[in-house]
């Protein structure tokens, strides 16, 4: 059964701002269905034109750029309430992949019905903008952290935001959350060499900090977790609209 805009589950979490009734009608006309793809999954290809827009309703993905010699770099990891697509919607073509990590479960958009939204309910509009700034923001963050930190500092950064937006999801509300990416993964996202990533991963399980074992990991002292990355406990975690 497709899920209805007023029953999402994502609505619930207090990390998105509510919704007018008039937003949620237009949002519930504007939504053409619901796709489940399979762990894998290419959901939009650099340089393509994709004719729709999705806002992920459950799974987990990542963005990444493909480099000339076949190497990615990961962008960032896709999670519930995040919208694909909109780079293709305003330049028509996409600047970079996502692909699905797990099972997948997707609102779809029709992408010429995007600009109907600016011009009927600019507050929906406006809410696009916000989240284009906020990837923007996060971007130059990603790039501060790739460029400037060392090997330790950029893992218990990149996990520390992975656990926080996972608490503030309602998918952990414990030490443990799923965490289905590889080594490769993290050390793409990261800069890093899978041998580094394990070394320094290897290094936080030895003195208790955290533990990733088979697609789960255990977050065992979180103040100390946050420490190393230097910043305060749900700092990247900021209340957004939900499209």
């Amino acid at each position: 059964m497709v899920t209805d805009c007023r029953n999402c589950w994502l609505r619930k979490r207090p990390i998105f701002l509510p919704m007018t009734e008039a937003e949620l009608d237009f949002m519930q006309e504007f939504k053409t269905g619901e796709l489940n793809v399979d762990p894998g999954t290419t959901l939009m290809l650099e340089g393509s034109n994709s004719p729709q827009l999705f806002t992920v309703l459950d799974g987990m993905g990542l963005r990444y750029k493909t480099l000339e010699d076949g190497e990615r770099q990961v962008i960032s990891f896709v999670m519930p309430g995040d919208f694909i697509g909109l780079q293709a919607g305003v330049m028509d073509q996409m600047q970079h992949s996502v692909e699905s990590t797990t099972s997948m479960k997707l609102c779809v958009f029709d992408r010429r019905s995007l600009w109907r939204l600016f011009q009927d309910h600019p507050e929906r509009a406006y809410d696009l903008t916000w989240i284009a700034a906020l990837e923007e923001h996060f971007l130059g963050e990603q790039l501060a952290v790739v460029g400037r930190m060392p090997a330790e500092q950029r893992l218990a950064t990149g996990l520390l935001r992975l656990y926080d937006r996972a608490v503030a999801l309602g998918m952990s509300s414990g030490p443990w959350m799923k965490l289905p990416y590889t080594q490769k993964d993290l050390a793409d996202a990261l800069g890093l060499s899978v041998v580094h990533t394990n070394k320094t991963l290897k290094g936080l399980r030895d003195r208790g900090i955290l533990n990733w074992k088979n697609g789960d990991m255990e977050i065992r002292d979180y103040e100390a977790l946050a420490g190393l990355a230097h910043r305060d406990p749900d700092s990247d975690v900021k209340r957004r609209p939900l499209i």
